[in-house]
């Protein structure tokens, strides 16, 4: 069977022009892909037509909506989650216009669909305390509980993406001074993120353990699973269920119901912000682009705000009520005035 346009433009599209002229990353080209495995198997359940006679004149408008109404309450995916899969659409059909003029005025009725506003979640953080008390539940006498403790102990200290800390190799980690490690997250940027002495000593420690010392291990995965590989994202998700849970058990009122990897994140965001560090350093710690991403860590933090207005409000209002309150004359003749 001769392939459809759709095939030959798709393929190229993900294959070509995502990593090579837009120089996307894999995860991104993979939740790409993702968008299309889904379109297509909602065309062959829901539409009746097979992903070999799909083409681009059956790609429309009225289609796309109807598949982002699929998503939503077929499959009950979430608001960010129609969006995500949107935006992949939207990316082709701007490839679209440029590959194949003829598809433009589809491509711009396409483009035209909006995103969905989603409801703002609440940014989850835990407590130093809390966090101290987490970081103290895997088992250090097992050198596995020692990785995990090393692991979750970066995870926290570096504020790295769950990704960024998957990705990271022997050759990363700088543990003389000054110790640093480096993250290559979103695009492919990548940064230098300082470490704290206490790290920097248990990175040392895990390094001579592991025997990554060695020359030959400088390209190794710094956080390997039981069959010496790579850990992945859901391998390092999993090790923060399984401590989270032990400590939400132990000592639910200092943590949240649930305790995701990335609240070690803002976890590590909200308590450089109460140490009085500046968000424009907090923005290169963390690697964002636009400093109105990491204000919202100053909106969220209610200490903060309590502590801020004491200091704005402790010069203006008294401590204790005017002398001329207790004059029992004086308020006896305000009460009648007037009556």
């Amino acid at each position: 069977m001769k392939p459809t346009d759709f095939a030959y433009y798709l393929t190229d599209f993900l294959s070509k022009y995502l990593p090579g002229t837009m120089g996307l990353s894999p995860n991104t080209i993979m939740s790409y892909r993702d968008a299309f495995s889904l379109l297509l198997e909602f065309c062959r359940g829901q539409e009746k037509k097979t992903a070999e006679k799909f083409t681009l004149a059956d790609l429309n408008s009225a289609l796309v909506g109807r598949y982002l109404d699929w998503i939503e309450k077929v499959r009950n995916c979430t608001t960010s989650t129609r969006n995500v899969r949107l935006s992949a659409i939207h990316a082709f059909c701007r490839y679209l216009q440029i590959e194949f003029p003829d598809y433009i005025y589809q491509s711009q009725q396409i483009l035209a669909i909006p995103v969905k506003k989603a409801k703002k979640t609440c940014i989850e953080y835990v407590s130093l305390d809390a966090m101290k008390f987490l970081l103290e539940r895997p088992d250090r006498k097992t050198i596995e509980g020692r990785r995990d403790m090393v692991l979750l102990s970066l995870l926290y200290d570096s504020a790295a993406r769950v990704q960024e800390l998957a990705d990271l190799k022997v050759i990363d980690v700088r543990v003389i001074e000054p110790a640093t490690v480096k993250l290559t997250g979103k695009g492919r940027k990548s940064r230098i993120v300082p470490l704290m002495k206490p790290m920097a000593r248990l990175l040392e420690q895990y390094l001579e353990e592991n025997d990554f010392t060695e020359p030959y291990a400088r390209d190794c995965p710094l956080f390997q699973n039981r069959s010496k590989g790579k850990l992945t994202r859901e391998g390092i998700a999993y090790i923060v269920t399984k401590y989270a849970g032990e400590a939400i058990n132990k000592a639910p009122g200092l943590f949240p119901n649930k305790l995701s990897p990335h609240c070690f994140r803002h976890s590590k965001a909200v308590h450089l912000l109460q140490s009085g560090v500046n968000l424009i350093y907090i923005r290169d710690f963390l690697g964002h682009v636009d400093i109105q991403t990491t204000e919202i860590y100053a909106r969220i933090d209610g200490e903060m705000k309590r502590k801020a207005l004491e200091k704005s409000t402790s010069i203006a209002v008294p401590e204790k009520l005017p002398e001329w309150q207790k004059n029992s004359g004086l308020m006896s003749w305000l009460k009648k005035l007037g009556k």
